[in-house]
């Protein structure tokens, strides 16, 4: 039987055990109520990556329904947004105890990245060996957003600020200078650094320094009111400069004002103004100087500048048409609708404008005179019409040179057809002379036999007179085949080229045959036969003309190789077939489907080349276009050849 004594004493045990257990309870509900309560994620997990226990706030962060869901998940799979940031992880909280505000992204259930600081610690068995981690995630979304928001604001101040025309210093209520930028450290000479914290007095003088301080009683409180005035700066160099300067006020959320003052350096402006003046006076004498009728008018009509093209070409003085004549009394009736109406078309080159629009005017005289205009519309700043302003060019001297050409291109092809007639001539004279001369050998060993009295030696004279009489035939078709060489002179390529494009400029625009040149300058002479050598350049122009019946581009090159002068000629049409290539300056030749010529045109050009001294080169791609290089030699090599 147990003593009273221990009864009591187990008793008592009893009661202090009873009341540990209460107090146990009490416990874990505070921890449990405090586990759930932070607003921040809690988390106990194993060293292999499974989660023991974690509160709601974890869960609400990570969008997971309830525990049981959250407790199943593998951390580094479905928590880390990148799975092989947990092995860094580990290795820090192992090798230190614990981490704080380690910051990684994880992602929420549905895969949405959430950017979070761990301060983790690591639990360790009695053996000392890490078995998992606990402690709080918290989830630093706001603060990036809102870090981004800063970051993003602090740039386009600073970008706006760099982007400006003004100079601009920031200073607080002690006038100590907090922000400059770059244009105020150009306009002042002063470093940035040297500017920030600098007293902004320092640039002023004294009367500055009043003026500064009454617009800054001025202003007052008002963040709104902007005061504006010019004024002289003090620059590092001890120099002044007049700049405008506008002065606002800003306040900040502890009540702090900062004045912001904007510098703009007058000088530059003054500069400018002086600069537009002059662009003004130079547009002026463009305009005046120009050889084209340049005429303005408002939106009425009424012209309001006319200069001496336009009065050299419609006969008008400027005095008798400005502000006192409109524009329809120059175009024919109608048309000065018609151009309107296709300036503001965009079915020509754009809304506002026309480009090289063929149209005739009439002088003073009531002379008729054809030519190409180019107009556009002048608008203000607000897309306002309110001025319109055309060019005219004098067509009538480019109308004679086509002319001209015309007459040049008929005298090429007749020249052609000559040429033909003369080799043609020169190939049968060639080929009777060797039968002719073998029928008089022959006649002259029958005189021989047949005595000079005989009535047959009457019929062979008379048979060898008129063998001669052929001979002599043939030798008068040979002399017309070859026909006396021009003489030859210097010649400038650039030049001649030049030339030969006046005349085939709008023959090309109107066939959309864009032209490029490219000529060495400083080119030696060529000593040739100026009008054979236009021949071969406008035979082959005109051949590459042809070969790009829908438009393209023409570039001609002009440069030296070695003692030679090369002239390339390329277009960018159909191409020569390889298998007609070595054929092209054959006579009677032809690769076009008209019938233009007698396909003896590249092989005369070809003839006159070889005749100088050069040569002729084709290089071609079908579809893709072709280059003729016609080759000359210089000016002494020229001598020695002809």
């Amino acid at each position: 039987m147990r003593s009273v004594k221990e009864l009591f004493q187990q008793k008592h045990e009893y009661e202090e055990n009873k009341t540990l257990e209460e107090e146990l309870r009490r416990s874990e509900k505070r921890y449990r109520d405090l586990f759930e309560q932070v607003r921040h994620g809690i988390i106990i997990s194993t060293r292999e990556g499974s989660v023991v226990d974690c509160n709601q706030a974890l869960l609400d962060m990570l969008g997971y329904e309830n525990k049981e869901e959250f407790l199943s998940i593998d951390i580094q799979r479905d928590l880390y947004e990148n799975p092989a940031d947990r092995k860094p992880f580990q290795r820090e909280a192992e090798k230190r105890g614990y981490v704080k505000d380690y910051e990684v992204n994880f992602k929420k259930k549905t895969g949405e990245s959430v950017p979070v600081l761990l301060t983790i610690t690591t639990r360790y068995d009695s053996k000392g060996d890490a078995i998992g981690y606990q402690g709080l995630i918290v989830d630093i979304t706001q603060r990036k957003r809102m870090e981004k928001e800063i970051r993003k604001a602090t740039q386009q101040f600073e970008k706006i600020a760099e982007m400006g025309d003004d100079g601009i210093l920031v200073f607080n209520e002690q006038y100590r200078i907090e922000f400059a930028n770059t244009l105020a450290t150009i306009i002042t000479d002063f470093s940035e650094d040297t500017l920030i914290g600098m007293d902004f007095n320092r640039l002023l003088g004294e009367r500055e320094r009043s003026y500064v301080a009454d617009i800054h009683s001025e202003v007052g409180e008002d963040e709104n009111r902007r005061v504006c005035m010019e004024m002289a700066i003090r620059t590092a160099n001890d120099d002044h400069k007049e700049v405008e300067a506008c002065f606002s006020i800003a306040k900040g959320e502890d009540g702090s004002k900062k004045t912001y003052a904007y510098l703009r350096d007058i000088t530059q402006r003054k500069k400018m103004e002086r600069e537009i003046r002059e662009a003004n006076q130079f547009l002026s004498k463009l305009i005046e100087s120009s050889i084209d009728s340049i005429v303005v008018t408002d939106m009425e009509g009424n012209i309001i500048i006319f200069n001496k093209g336009a009065e050299e070409i419609l006969g008008y003085k400027a005095e008798e048409v400005m502000g006192k004549m409109n524009i329809r009394n120059i175009y024919l009736p109608g048309v000065a609708k018609e151009v309107m109406e296709k300036i503001r078309s965009p079915d020509y080159d754009g809304v506002g404008r026309v480009k090289s629009l063929p149209i005739v005017h009439r002088n003073r005289k009531g002379e008729y005179i054809n030519g190409s205009l180019s107009a556009c519309i002048i608008y203000d700043d607000n897309g306002n019409e309110i001025a319109s302003i055309g060019i005219f060019t004098d067509l009538r001297p480019i109308i004679n040179i086509e002319k001209q050409l015309r007459e040049t291109q008929k005298q090429l092809i007749q020249s052609e057809k000559l040429a033909a007639m003369g080799k043609l001539t020169s190939q049968i004279a060639h080929e009777l002379n060797n039968p002719i001369y073998g029928i008089m050998n022959t006649l002259e060993l029958l005189k021989t036999e047949i005595p000079s009295d005989s009535k047959r030696r009457r019929i062979l004279d008379m048979s060898l007179s008129e063998a001669q009489r052929v001979c002599e035939m043939l030798r008068n078709m040979l002399s017309f085949s070859k026909p006396k060489e021009e003489e030859r002179r210097e010649i400038d390529i650039n030049k001649l080229l030049n030339d030969i494009m006046l005349f085939l400029e709008k023959q090309l625009c109107e066939l959309n045959i864009v032209v490029e040149t490219f000529f060495q300058q400083n080119l030696p002479t060529l000593y040739a036969s100026p009008n054979h050598l236009r021949q071969v350049l406008l035979n082959i122009i005109a051949n590459a003309k042809d070969a790009m019946p829908n438009g393209g581009t023409l570039t001609l090159i002009t440069e030296k190789e070695n003692n030679y002068i090369v002239i390339k000629i390329r277009d960018t049409g159909i191409g020569i077939p390889e298998s007609i290539r070595d054929k092209i300056f054959d006579a009677f030749y032809t690769t076009k489907q008209e019938v233009r010529g007698v396909g003896l045109g590249l092989s005369v050009c070809y003839g006159i080349v070889k005749d100088h001294g050069g040569d002729i080169r084709v290089e071609s791609e079908s579809g893709k276009g072709s280059t003729f290089s016609i080759v000359l030699p210089c000016k002494s090599l020229s001598r020695l050849s002809g």
